[in-house]
């Protein structure tokens, strides 16, 4: 990440951190490079909880059902990817039709992607995909042809 997007997570987790979140791993440089870093506690209002960090952060926020994490997740105006971690076949099939993401992994980091899969997101983390099934349609004009013979 650029120094300033660095930056920029050092003052959401001080602002975390002020609202009462913990770090529990990271949250230091390490010369230039921030550690990666956990948060716990977050406000749901912090910005390490409510914004993209594009960085080495994630937050962990207890809950006590699949309705309320759900609920929690779909509470951002961002839904880029998600990960679902459950052995429960019924919990995680339920959870990638109700979360609001362009993508959602089960077991998996919402990192994950191959090529030939769609990647993108919802809401205000984009409304297109990639990979190069889309790429080839962004460089393609289509046009309809109709032919009565």
């Amino acid at each position: 990440i650029s120094g300033s997007d660095r930056d920029r997570i050092l003052d959401w987790i001080e602002e975390a951190k002020s609202e009462g979140a913990k770090v529990l791993t990271g949250g230091e440089l390490e010369g230039e490079l921030l550690l990666p870093t956990v948060v716990a506690e977050a406000p749901r209002d912090a910005k390490v909880s409510r914004e993209e960090v594009f960085g080495p952060l994630c937050t962990v926020t207890p809950f006590d059902t699949l309705d309320e994490a759900i609920e929690l997740a779909n509470s951002t105006r961002f839904g880029l990817q998600a990960g679902v971690f459950t052995r429960d076949v019924k919990a995680a099939l339920r959870a990638a039709h109700e979360l609001q993401s362009g993508g959602v992994t089960v077991n998996e980091a919402p990192t994950f992607r191959a090529d030939q899969m769609p990647y993108g997101g919802v809401k205000d983390s984009g409304n297109t995909r990639e990979g190069p099934a889309y790429a080839i349609r962004e460089m393609t004009e289509e046009r309809l042809v109709v032919l009565q013979l």
